[in-house]
């Protein structure tokens, strides 16, 4: 079988079927598709930890694999497969009892004009991580699935197993958490 694009639900649907008849290279297109964003949500989750980040995403996509099969379509695959995420790195943390350190995750981004751009560009990135990390859980998740994955209120209600309502509500704390955290770093007026 080819490479299959997702750019709609029939190609998507098609896909999921590739999966659940056992076609490697279906999985293996799931995995680049989705690969990325599952370890960013899971290296959020916890906080900078790149070594849990992995095998939490690891173990989400073992879960996939293996569940694919209940996949019924009632909310889209990313809802699904998001909210497998969000069980694996709330098991892995409560079998673990552990809270980790924040890793140091700036880097200098690539094309700055200048060493001190470079710099600057590291540091707010690294301000707004450690920012974003410092929220509970259930805020943080809130912002990453609205900002970084761009889901409606629904679904991430649906990956958190809450209301919209909750959702709005966790997000409006969210947003004035991080503005009082971020406040340093507007320029004067």
């Amino acid at each position: 079988m080819g490479s299959i694009v997702t750019d709609t639900p029939d190609t998507e649907s098609a896909l999921i079927e590739s999966c659940r008849g056992g076609d490697r290279e279906a999985f293996r297109r799931v995995f680049e598709l989705y690969g990325d964003k599952v370890y960013s949500l899971a290296l959020y989750h916890f906080e900078g930890d790149r070594g849990a980040a992995h095998d939490a995403a690891q173990q989400a996509f073992v879960k996939l694999f293996s569940a694919i099969r209940d996949f019924r379509g009632d909310c889209a695959f990313a809802t699904w497969l998001y909210r497998i995420v969000w069980n694996c790195c709330v098991d892995r943390r409560r079998s673990e009892r552990a809270y980790t350190a924040i890793d140091d995750l700036a880097r200098e981004p690539a094309g700055a004009h200048s060493v001190e751009e470079g710099y600057a560009r590291g540091e707010l990135a690294g301000s707004v991580r450690k920012a974003v990390n410092s929220l509970k859980r259930d805020l943080r998740w809130a912002i990453l699935l609205r900002y970084f994955e761009e889901l409606s209120y629904r679904d991430i209600g649906a990956i958190l197993r809450c209301s919209e309502g909750t959702v709005a509500s966790r997000l409006n704390r969210a947003h004035r958490m991080l503005a009082g955290k971020l406040a340093h770093l507007a320029p004067e007026k």
